[in-house]
């Protein structure tokens, strides 16, 4: 983390070199424990993410998923009740498959169970997650991320901005 945006001083702002080397990191971390056969990017956050981890990995299946939990696009902006998903069928089949399922941000964790549970359901065989950032003070579930999700990129406390949402 670099920053702390002037205009909100809760949010901490990451730069394109803070994104290369979550992904580098994150990388290393998945290829230690083997190379997945398809990424799943969370739209829209996690796109940027994916594609990133995905060259790295030399993975070139990659597929999307469109999951949306908060009501806009703002500063500490309200959720709704729970994840909607967008035309879940984006995933194909993943019969067998091994997954990575990447987003930029995990608040309440409930945006990447919900992936999780569509991509089991598509019938992947194992399934990993891959998060940039966790905003802790949204984590509202009883195990740690690091226990809930298999690869974090770092936590803070508060809103986070990337470099494709700045202005």
């Amino acid at each position: 983390m670099t920053s702390v945006a002037a205009d909100h001083p809760a949010a901490h702002v990451l730069t394109w070199d803070d994104i290369a080397a979550t992904a580098e990191a994150m990388a290393a971390k998945v290829l230690a424990d083997g190379v997945p056969d398809v990424v799943v990017a969370v739209l829209r956050g996690g796109v940027i993410p994916a594609v990133l981890l995905s060259h790295q990995l030399g993975v070139r299946t990659v597929r999307t998923v469109e999951i949306i939990h908060t009501t806009t696009d703002g500063v500490n902006a309200e959720k709704t009740v729970h994840p909607q998903v967008i035309n879940p069928a984006s995933l194909g089949r993943l019969v067998g498959a091994d997954v990575l399922i990447v987003d930029d941000i995990a608040g309440s964790g409930d945006t990447g169970e919900c992936a999780a549970d569509l991509v089991s359901a598509a019938g992947a065989a194992r399934i990993r997650t891959a998060v940039c950032v966790v905003n802790t003070g949204n984590w509202h579930r009883t195990q740690p991320p690091e226990q809930e999700l298999t690869y974090v990129g770092a936590t803070v406390t508060g809103w986070v901005t990337f470099p494709w949402e700045q202005r």
